[in-house]
């Protein structure tokens, strides 16, 4: 069988090495950064600051196609030259017209990483967490021109501890993918798959985020949906807290939440501790948070000091 992987990341590497594990031979990989960076760009980040997976795709020998998009003519008449019996697509952003989606001889199989037909859509680790799910998972499914609804081929639960962020979750997903692909390859291979429709009766599907959900409210939000929104945004984008003219950077992994005197009001700071630049501030639902290890928004190149001076001006 001949494959085609398209993808970039953690995504790509695990396909990359599902589809090895398979026995299957790799023709190609069409990394998404060649759709979206300069040739010279590219070269420039791949010399100096090489990412895991390129550094990967250099050990094996993998052959990395030059195409400008999945959807360019050229690559569609080099996908029909080379006879790809199966193109696999994991982490990318451009969406794939059926012209070239119906090329190869077997399929076209996306790598999603939710329990479809839950969470469609560009970002489903932050998602997942922000809805308050204890799991999530990978599906591998056939290509058609809805995202992410075509039938679905395999798929594995992933768990979602109450400590995990978009950052862990994604590593988690990632770790099955190559057995799953290396699974689905040999199944395809011995023609015992059946493809499975999606149920619409359960479907859900989240746009991108606005980023506004980065600046924390505590007035309007609960102590579940601050740490929720902190959870699920981390590594994508950092979250605030607002104070005055100042904005603080949240340590995703260093906050507590506490209950709360009864006599403070949503949004409060209750208590602040210089020396460990924390505040512990009140939320709607009437617990407040204790956040450790506070940062000042474009501060990094100030001492500790200064931010110590900045958390004890706060007023409680």
């Amino acid at each position: 069988m001949k494959v085609v992987v398209l993808g970039k990341g953690l995504a790509l590497a695990n396909i990359v090495l599902g589809v090895l594990d398979s026995g299957a031979e790799l023709v190609g990989v069409l990394r998404y950064e060649r759709t979206c960076k300069s040739r010279c760009k590219l070269f420039m980040d791949d010399f100096f600051c090489p990412a895991p997976e390129v550094t990967l795709l250099k050990s094996l020998k993998v052959p990395q196609l030059n195409f400008e998009s999945a959807n360019c003519p050229k690559f569609r008449k080099w996908m029909i030259a080379n006879n790809i019996d199966l193109l696999i697509v994991g982490t990318w952003k451009e969406r794939i017209a059926k012209e070239t989606f119906n090329i190869p001889t077997i399929a076209t199989v996306n790598v999603h990483p939710s329990l479809l037909p839950k969470y469609r859509g560009p970002n489903p680790y932050l998602q997942a967490i922000l809805h308050g799910e204890t799991e999530s998972g990978v599906t591998l499914h056939l290509l058609n021109e809805k995202f992410d609804a075509g039938a679905i081929l395999k798929q594995e639960k992933v768990s979602i501890s109450e400590s995990d962020t978009s950052k862990e979750l994604r590593e988690k997903s990632v770790r099955v993918v190559r057995q799953l692909i290396s699974d689905l390859v040999s199944d395809l291979n011995n023609k015992i798959l059946t493809p499975i429709t999606q149920n619409e009766k359960y479907a859900t599907y989240f746009p991108n985020i606005s980023g506004n959900e980065k600046m924390l409210d505590f007035s309007l939000q609960s102590s579940t949906e601050i740490v929720r929104t902190i959870r699920a945004l981390h590594p994508f984008l950092p979250t605030y807290i607002t104070h005055n003219d100042k904005f603080l950077v949240v340590n995703p992994y260093n906050f507590q939440v506490l209950n709360t005197d009864l006599n403070s009001k949503p949004g409060d700071i209750v208590a602040k501790d210089a020396e460990k630049a924390s505040l512990t501030i009140t939320c709607k639902d009437g617990k407040s948070i204790k956040f450790y290890d506070l940062k000042l928004y474009k501060s990094s190149f100030k001492t500790k000091k200064y931010i110590e001076k900045e958390i004890k001006v706060i007023s409680c």
